[in-house]
């Protein structure tokens, strides 16, 4: 475990969102394919260069429907085998996270890279959780503890 997989963790979640994205966009083009109904007039016989009469025509847009329908389904199944490739992810996240060993630098991963939060509102949570503490947290100051925690642990190099 290092440094990258909690990175890849990150960008997994951003890429389900838009996968999620993607799939309510074609739900909601496969329902208005549905309610569709398709209009057409045509000509029946000519009389000369006239035509007898005209009919309309009616009907739905069966074959792009059963497109839409079979994208809908192979996004579906590449976000279920996503998520549950996610999920395998978060547990060796949580199980890496559980491992170290100071309390401090557990809840900065924890808010830093599973519930995706910014330096600055890492600071602002750890000052909520130890007001009596006498320096302050600052983005600055949670951005070089996590910095300083790859370059200290061996199987974790930082790689800039």
């Amino acid at each position: 475990m290092d440094k990258e997989i909690l990175l890849e963790y990150k960008t997994m979640k951003e890429e389900i969102k838009d996968l999620r994205r993607r799939i309510d966009k074609n739900r909601r083009e496969l329902d208005k394919l549905n309610d569709m109904i398709v209009t057409d007039s045509v000509t029946c016989g000519k009389k000369g260069k006239k035509p007898i009469r005209t009919v309309k025509i009616q009907g739905r847009p069966n074959k792009l429907i059963e497109r839409k329908r079979i994208a809908l389904e192979r996004n579906s199944e590449k976000l279920e085998s996503l998520e549950v490739e996610l999920l395998d992810l978060s547990n060796e996240v949580e199980q890496y996270i559980a491992s170290i060993k100071k309390s401090e630098l557990r809840i900065m991963f924890r808010l830093y890279f599973v519930d995706d939060l910014s330096y600055a509102k890492v600071a602002a949570k750890m000052n909520d959780m130890f007001p009596k503490r006498n320096i302050a947290y600052t983005d600055e100051n949670v951005k070089k503890r996590i910095q300083r925690f790859f370059q200290n642990v061996p199987q974790c190099p930082d790689k800039t």
